[in-house]
């Protein structure tokens, strides 16, 4: 097992490549390396990497809860629900007070039915959502049941919300972010996210791609 902090801007697959390159230059033959849930690549922190036989366990660890941070713009949409898509600056006509994010953020906490965001990996007849949203296909993305063990504001200055939460696996918190958007009537997207925990394996245990001895 080996922990990792991703970095911006990297895909998690990246982040395999690059440290089954180096564990088999020290191996001195291929070895087997897979991850146990990706990170989009403007997200950054814990990765968990399984090598060798090990990589048989990956599948075990998809169904741990995990913790992460999240900061969210208020009144901006994009796309894809993060940095990556096209960005679109929304009117609003008041600024939310803390109050009033309080609130809205409040109405998350706990079991919640979340629409799955089109630019994902979720199969839609047989072809992945992504995919679709690229060609423009508009489909009815599927619902499903996650929980929101806990959610708390950070810092809150208009147009940055900061939050961190506790959930269970299959939730998305770029679609968290943009729902938050919704309730306010301000509309949202997320422009950052870092993962600090799956399960009771903590992002302060990793280490970094430099750490590990790869050098790009």
């Amino acid at each position: 097992m080996i922990l990792i902090d991703k970095p911006e801007n990297m895909t998690s697959f990246g982040v395999v490549a690059r440290v089954r390159r180096k564990i088999s230059e020290a191996a001195g033959k291929k070895v087997k390396v897979g991850h146990t849930g990706t990170l989009d690549p403007f997200a950054t922190g814990l990765l968990i990497l399984m090598s060798g036989k090990m990589t048989k366990k990956c599948q075990e660890f998809l169904k741990l809860d995990k913790v992460y941070e999240a900061t969210i713009r208020l009144g901006t949409t994009s796309t894809t629900g993060d940095p990556e898509g096209e960005i679109t600056e929304e009117k609003v006509a008041k600024a939310p007070t803390l109050e009033e994010v309080e609130a809205a953020v409040g109405r998350f906490k706990g079991e919640i039915e979340q629409t799955l965001p089109q630019f994902s990996a979720v199969k839609i007849n047989g072809q992945r959502a992504y995919k679709l949203a690229r060609k423009g296909r508009a489909v009815e993305m599927p619902t499903r049941k996650i929980m929101i063990y806990s959610i708390e504001i950070l810092d809150y200055a208009f147009p940055v919300l900061k939050i961190r939460c506790h959930v269970s696996s299959g939730t998305y918190v770029r679609t968290l972010g943009e729902d938050i958007g919704k309730i306010l009537g301000t509309r949202a997207y997320l422009t950052a996210l870092r993962r600090l925990k799956i399960g009771n394996y903590d992002v302060k245990d990793a280490k970094t791609l430099e750490d590990f001895g790869v050098v790009d």
